[in-house]
């Protein structure tokens, strides 16, 4: 395409939280040159701009993912990640994800950790314009100690699984830190909480001492790179404030001294619900346990009135959809936070937007930078067919992400080829979770699904 480039005739949506408004948006070499009569005027008088009609449609910026694993492969399970992935195929695969990205208006995504570390080089083949995708910050391997993270058992004592690496001592804590550094990550992960299997009743509890948090954050600051804390619970999330942590995921259970320290440093907060939201809306449907329902639903709604205060507060609430599992598949629910936060947070649909745009900004390393119709911004820009600012879920329904730019770069929206099974890629499972009584056996009221048993057999 030409270097230059005018959106025309369509309705502005600005990220900034300002009202929609009719303009055309010029864009240069990548970056937004002029909006609205200047737009006009400047395409008019150099009369080499390339024209983008979008009449009827909303121009905004792409949305930014802040938590999405593109390397999960929409994991059913632990036990896939952490047995059943190979590097090369891992990556592969994680670019063919990327573009699925794109589809869903998705112009830029953190991707806090992955297995094999290998999402630098599928951000740098990116950046490189050899596969197509969304801007990409990410991490390395997720940091814990011994105790674990949210794997339990499955996780060794040292060395890496899957997508951790087990660091047992300070030094061991500085070396990891300088070596993800040096090869190129741009967020550090740690895993500030875990599930010890024995205790799971009690939630999630921190893993790490003070100390070590502090140590941990302190490397990373010197070397220019921020750190972010998946984290659940009072205690472990006033530590992570306490200890630095330039960004929070999760945040749930959050007590007043909790949210103190968060408000008082306006750490921002990637609550991620979109996942829990998918268990309380669908579990049913998918035969997930009551119980698990009632205990994701308990993880949102306890969360309304520290969320919204935080929110309220100047806190800035970004949009992450944990996509990567089977319950929240790339290229469906990544619009899906900010329906969260409108129907339990209250935010206006305007304000969603905002949280998953110009706010969100901040998780891509470029706050101020990319996520606004702006002057001088980066040109990752979206058009729409329908008017998010009154209805977020337009974001989600099918086709109607007509034009996605990364860059001021229009991307290949065409449909992906389909995949084919990968031998030994998934668990293979007799069942689907039913167990073959005789009563179940010869009752005729149903039959054992051994679908993906023999699926992985071919």
């Amino acid at each position: 395409m030409s270097k230059s480039m005018l959106i025309e005739n369509g309705v502005v949506i600005d990220g900034a939280g300002n009202k929609p408004f009719r303009a055309s948006v010029l864009i240069e070499n990548g970056k937004i040159a002029a909006v609205g009569a200047d737009a006009d005027a400047r395409a008019q008088q150099e009369q080499r701009a390339e024209r983008l009609d979008v009449q009827g449609m909303t121009i905004m910026p792409g949305l930014i993912d802040v938590h999405c694993h593109l390397s999960f492969d929409d994991a059913g399970s632990n036990n896939e990640l952490f047995h059943h992935r190979r590097n090369g195929l891992s990556a592969i695969i994680s670019s063919y994800n990327a573009r699925k990205l794109l589809r869903a208006g998705v112009t830029g995504c953190v991707d806090p950790d992955s297995t094999f570390e290998n999402m630098t080089d599928v951000r740098d083949a990116i950046d490189a314009n050899i596969i197509q995708g969304p801007r990409i910050a990410c991490g390395s391997y997720a940091l814990i100690t011994t105790v674990g993270g949210t794997a339990g058992r499955l996780i060794s004592d040292e060395g890496v699984s899957g997508y951790y690496k087990v660091v047992k001592t300070k030094d061991e804590i500085v070396a990891e830190v300088r070596r993800q550094v040096k090869n190129g990550t741009d967020w550090i992960k740690v895993h500030v909480t875990g599930i010890v299997p024995r205790q799971a009743h009690k939630g999630e509890m921190c893993v790490w001492t003070d100390d070590e948090l502090k140590i941990l954050c302190d490397t990373a600051h010197d070397l220019d790179t921020p750190v972010m804390a998946h984290c659940r619970g009072a205690d472990p999330t006033y530590r992570a404030a306490q200890a630095g942590f330039d960004l929070i995921a999760h945040a749930s259970g959050m007590d007043d001294r909790a949210l103190g320290a968060i408000v008082d440093k306006k750490i921002p907060i990637v609550p991620a619900f979109t996942f829990q939201a998918n268990v309380v809306d669908f579990g049913e449907k998918l035969g997930t346990d009551k119980s698990l329902i009632a205990h994701f639903e308990r993880e949102i709604t306890d969360s309304i009135d520290t969320m919204t205060h935080a929110y309220k507060a100047g806190v800035p609430l970004l949009s992450g959809s944990e996509s990567g599992f089977k319950i929240v598949p790339y290229g469906e629910w990544h619009y899906r936070e900010m329906e969260v936060f409108v129907r339990y947070f209250g935010l206006t649909n305007l304000e969603a937007i905002q949280c998953a745009t110009q706010q969100s900004a901040v998780g891509l390393r470029l706050k101020g930078k990319t996520g606004e119709i702006s002057k001088g911004f980066l040109a990752d820009i979206i058009c729409v067919d329908g008017d998010p600012s009154q209805d977020v879920t337009v974001l989600g329904q099918p086709g109607k992400i007509k034009h996605v730019m990364v860059g001021g770069r229009l991307m290949d929206l065409s449909d992906l080829p389909e995949r084919g099974h990968i031998s030994g890629w998934r668990v293979a499972a007799l069942t689907d979770g039913t167990s073959l009584t005789r009563e179940f056996a010869f009752s005729g009221t149903g039959k054992a699904s051994p679908s993906l048993y023999i699926e992985e057999l071919h």
